[in-house]
């Protein structure tokens, strides 16, 4: 009997303690005390000395809140970056240098999450030993609210692979790091972790395509394996590569998997092909909302959606989604609430103020509570719309178009994206399918149908021509993800193919369509 299963049953033990504890948690309170404490550590800061924060600390709170909510503005990352952040990037021989010392938080910043995309600049979001150990704590809370539900788990006696992005990280000046979130993460794993998380090197810096086939193999041959933890399209392509690897179903030879964890964009339009691929009786699935600014929520094991979590170092506050502009930028006169505040049903924009140095940081996620005990909520998707002709389309509905259509179509949409065809005035969508056996015309009606059926405008619209009927092309499944890796520069890992094109005039869909044009392998023949 080895360490791990010799510690099973204390492990157990422990985790039904500490996920009493999690669940006993008031969220109301924990968000009162965190405000103060927030403000105390950063208050002699460049940021805390400019708006007063060593005042506002020791009011009571309604009055610190509000006062607060007065002084500070709501700022976007271009606002945040060009009023705190630009001056301290240098360029030198080196390279590019972002050193932060004492400017929205204590000490210098020792790591920056870095986000890029083809749309705009690369975002360096800061991230602090404080906000590192918060998302340990969140981390560490799920499991055990996991293990607390299911007792005979065998889990602490297995291992997770986790699906990272680039594990590469790059020097912004001395004691300074930047990359992905998922990088810094691996590099400052307690090393005892270490042989109960795979992958290990070299294959966690190889090739995304090298990698994808290198974890299928660990997977098929290593039965300690428990949990896959990733984003949805890139654990649902390993698992194909399981299937394809063993010429068997993911079921056969994956007894021992017990837990899949995803987050990063929603799981609804990948569900049917889930579902044929592990048939009732297989994994369990929770799904957790990570981000580089601050851990949001998770699923809760036993609950049908995820938890707002605000224990882990950031007050949340909420901008309903009809005071943004057409950019998904609150307008100037948004009015946050505070999470006491939110109403049951109404979509709302996430502003964070964090232990990594970000305050009233409108960070570009959208949600919507299904009630106010649990503070329980769906992630409805970034705040861009499909708005174009003012249609006010959100990620959610084009979301659930699709998970609609491959409801009715045997999960054939592995991947998509939508834009506006602002000459045609009509909605341009892009679906990567496996096979060939959905045709353009057909999946053009139900995305419409969908639509009209979820959005009022949409349909209001469509029915006095102001929108004409979508536009669809059909690829392959391989076309979107060769784009992606050639175009974008991006693929697998934790990056994501952009469901919605944030562009104003359709460029990030029109690239798509033309890569899959001119490419040797030819779109699926359409009407």
């Amino acid at each position: 009997m080895n360490l791990s299963s010799l510690l099973s049953l204390p492990l157990h033990a422990a985790a039904d303690i500490r996920a009493r504890q999690f669940l006993r948690k008031d969220p109301l309170d924990s968000q009162r005390e965190l405000l103060p404490r927030l403000l105390r550590k950063a208050a002699a800061t460049r940021f805390g000395v400019t708006y007063g924060f060593a005042g506002l600390a020791g009011l009571p709170f309604d009055t610190c809140y509000r006062r607060f909510q007065q002084q500070v503005p709501i700022r976007t990352y271009r606002q945040f970056w060009d009023d705190w952040f630009a001056a301290s990037l240098t360029t030198t021989p080196q390279g590019q240098q972002l050193r932060l010392q004492d400017q929205t938080w204590p000490g210098l910043v020792p790591w920056f999450c870095e986000t890029s995309g083809t749309t705009a600049p690369t975002k360096f979001i800061p991230f602090t030993a404080e906000m590192f150990n918060m998302n340990q704590r969140a981390a560490l809370d799920m499991l055990c609210c996991y293990l607390a539900a299911k007792p005979g788990s065998n889990i602490p006696a297995g291992k997770i692979l986790y699906m990272a992005g680039s594990t590469q990280l790059k020097q912004m000046g001395e004691g300074v790091l930047a990359g992905d979130m998922s990088a810094i993460t691996l590099q400052q794993r307690p090393s005892w972790l270490n042989p109960f998380v795979e992958p290990q090197e070299p294959l966690t810096s190889a090739p995304w395509d090298q990698r994808l086939e290198g974890m299928a193999r660990l997977l098929l041959d290593d039965q300690k394996i428990r949990i896959i933890s990733g984003v949805p399209p890139w654990i649902l392509l390993l698992l194909k590569q399981v299937e394809a690897l063993s010429g068997r179903s993911v079921s056969e030879v994956l007894p021992n998997l017990e837990l899949i964890i995803h987050g990063g964009t929603s799981m609804a339009p990948y569900a049917a092909e889930y579902q044929r691929l592990l048939p009732s009786g297989g994994p369990d699935f929770l799904e957790l909302l990570p981000s580089s600014e601050a851990f949001m929520g998770f699923q809760v094991q036993g609950e049908a959606t995820m938890r707002l979590t605000p224990f882990y170092g950031a007050l949340f506050e909420f901008v309903p989604i009809e005071q943004l502009d057409e950019t998904g930028a609150p307008l100037p006169d948004a009015r946050a609430v505070s999470l006491a505040e939110v109403v049951v049903g109404q979509r709302y924009a996430v502003i964070l103020s964090t232990c990594a140095g970000l305050w009233r940081y409108h960070i570009g996620d959208t949600l919507r509570f299904l009630d106010k005990d649990r503070f329980r909520f769906e992630f409805t998707g970034r705040d861009k719309f499909l708005d174009r002709f003012e249609e006010k389309v959100t990620q959610s509905e084009v979301e659930q178009a699709v998970a609609g259509l491959n409801g009715k179509h045997d999960g054939m949409v592995r991947e998509f994206m939508v834009g506006a065809d602002i000459g045609g005035r009509c909605h341009h969508w892009v679906l990567a399918c496996r096979g060939d056996g959905l045709l353009s015309d057909q999946a053009a009606t139900l995305l419409d149908e969908q639509l009209r059926d979820s959005n009022a405008d949409y349909d209001t619209f469509r029915q006095q021509g102001r929108i004409n009927s979508p536009r669809v092309l059909l690829v392959s499944e391989q076309q979107i993800y060769d784009w992606s890796a050639q175009v974008r520069g991006k693929l697998g890992g934790q990056s994501k193919i952009p469901h919605i094109d944030p562009t104003l005039t359709g460029e990030l869909v029109q690239s798509l369509s033309a890569y899959a044009c001119n490419n040797s392998h030819q779109p699926f023949a359409s009407p």
